[in-house]
This record gives structure tokens, sequence and C-alpha cells, in this order.
């Protein structure tokens, strides 16, 4: 099929494609979404087709608004109530307990608990509004590869496979959504994002756990992100665990019989001698902009290059960073640089 590239002008073409059971590509402030009507059991099946998705792998429901979460969740309670007026729109994703029938198993994954997000992008909410439906979307990118933060991440993947794109632009933060399960008494995070344990502790006021653990190959996963591979390149990555170990880092590029790339902060990129065989690519100032040109710098390297090997600089654990290094240790599959 033709893909089409939609702008703002085009979003009643675009709501039209979500309602005929077609897939639509859309912007969000941390990766671009691949679309389709939460309610229409064939057209989500469409999704995993298109993304080569496992079918135990559940999906985020996107919603305008917390009247439309309460058209299928059970009925939420105030701690929850609380977390949506602080934090949505934005890129927290909360799972809830679902009232009996109201969504098909292929969008839970066969559970009996759902994801729901409320998008902090205006193109999105209307897209969503003028749909008339809350809309599927995990990151629309073919499964397991890095997320789409621009359009053309999404076309380069997804040509002819999906009816649309809506195109608006580079997303603002470049990771997904921290995912908080709120259907069990005890609050906790399944996957890592913006917006960090100690904010919501902030709001409901109780402690929340961290349940980032990877999901055994007979278990259903509640979350994106827990059981698969994810965000990983054709190449190896290596994690460069700080600046200074950057230098030995380069004089065993320069020993590589083919193209190596280098993924670190203009900092560190200014203070290296790389050889002809290394391609750099810079992750701005700090972990916050690395943060944000993560998955650009993973997707570079995988479409337009023809690096075997990215070195990547790490960063501490600590607030966005926290986010950051589950991605990259992730796409690394946890290897390490050792010098």
């Amino acid at each position: 099929m033709d893909t089409h590239i939609y702008t703002t002008d085009d979003l009643d073409a675009a709501a039209k494609d979500i309602v005929e059971g077609k897939l639509v590509s859309f912007p969000t402030e941390t990766v671009y979404g691949l679309g389709a009507d939460a309610t229409n059991e064939d057209a989500v099946k469409k999704v995993y087709a298109a993304k080569g998705r496992p079918s135990d792998n559940p999906l985020i429901v996107h919603v305008d608004s917390e009247e439309m979460v309460e058209e299928y969740a059970m009925p939420l309670s105030d701690e929850a109530k609380n977390l949506i007026k602080t934090f949505w729109p934005g890129p927290l994703t909360i799972i809830f307990n679902l009232k009996d029938n109201v969504l098909s198993k292929t969008v839970t994954g066969g559970l009996d608990t759902a994801a729901f997000r409320n998008p902090n992008n205006d193109l999105t909410l209307s897209l969503i509004k003028k749909a008339g439906v809350p809309i599927v979307g995990p990151s629309a990118n073919t499964s397991g590869k890095p997320s789409p933060t621009i359009a053309m991440h999404v076309y380069h993947d997804l040509k002819g496979k999906i009816a649309g794109i809506l195109d608006d632009g580079e997303c603002q933060f470049g990771v997904e959504s921290t995912v908080l399960d709120m259907s069990t008494d005890q609050p906790a995070i399944l996957r890592p994002g913006a917006i960090s344990a100690e904010q919501i502790q902030e709001v409901i006021h109780k402690p929340v756990l961290d349940e980032r653990v990877h999901v055994a190959d007979a278990q259903v996963p509640k979350a994106p992100g827990m059981k698969y591979k994810h965000y990983a390149p054709s190449a190896q990555v290596y994690i460069v665990d700080s600046p200074k170990d950057f230098e030995e880092a380069a004089k065993w590029a320069a020993e590589q019989d083919d193209k190596v790339g280098v993924m670190a902060t203009d900092a560190v990129l200014n203070n290296l001698h790389l050889s002809n065989n290394v391609e750099s690519f810079s992750l701005g100032s700090d972990v916050l902009s690395a943060s944000h040109s993560l998955f650009a710098g993973l997707r570079h390297f995988d479409n337009e290059s023809d690096v075997k090997s990215i070195l990547a600089q790490g960063f501490s654990n600590d607030g966005i960073g926290e986010a950051y290094m589950n991605r990259l240790n992730k796409s690394a599959g946890q290897k390490h640089f050792n010098k």
C-alpha cells in the first residue's frame, strides 16, 4: 500500500483511516507510535503484523481524557485521579484493571489489565478526538529496533505496511514514557521514563516499587520492554561507562578492521582523536540531550552507516539517566566496553 505523510491539514484523513481500521503512525512527546482503533480487534492485529511484534506483548492505549479511561477501566482510585491530574497529558503510562469484555485480549496480551496514556501532543490528542476511539500505540518501528523520534524513522521501517504517518517534527523526550502499575495495592514502575518514582511518590504519598524484572518465556508481561529484545541496531553496542574510558575505547576502535561508531557528548568527542574508520554522533551536552538523541543516534548508524560496532556513552542512573541507561542497556544487551 501507499504510505502517506500527513500534516496538520490532513488530520481528517488520518482520523478517517483510523476509523476504517487502517494503521496511522502518530507523534507524541516521547516517540512516534503506531496507531489503530483499540476497539477494533482486526485493526489491532494489523499492528502486531506490521511491526513483527509478539502477540503476548501488550499495547499501550492512548486516550484524550480521564473520561475515556473510565469507559474501559474499573473505577479509578483517588491516587490514580491525582496522578492523572498531575502528569497528564504527559509521559506517564498507567496500568489499570479493566471492566469485563471492554477491550480485546489482542490489546492486553490476554491480561485483565491495560496500560493507558494521555500523550502531550496536541495533534495526536486531536486525532483521538476526531476518531472518537482510544488508539493503541506501540512505538512505530520494526519490533526490536530503536524507537522512532522523527517521521522518516517510521517511514524507513514501515513504508508500504501502514496507511499514513502524521508528521509533527521531532519528539521532545526521545525515550518512551514511564510505565506505572496501579492495578495492584502496591504501585510499581515497570519501565522508567521521564517521570521518576520520587515524583510519583510525592503525589500518591506511598512507596513505589521498582519491578523492572525480566519476564520468563511462559509469562505475559504487563508492559512493553519487560520480555523481548528492544532498541537494538544491527551493530553491536558497547557501553563506555565513563568519559575517561573513551581514550582507551578510541584506541580499540582504531585497531578494528571494520568501521566503528562513537556516540558521546560534545565534551567527550572534542577531546578524542578518532581514526579514519571511526564515525562520531553527538549526544549533545548532558544526559538530558543524550536521552533525546539516543534513538536518533542508534538509527543513524543502523540506517545510514555501515558500522559493525557502536561505542555509546554511559551515565549515572540518577533522574532521566535511569531511563537513558535502561534503553542503552537493552540496546547493548548489557555489554560494556572493557579496556
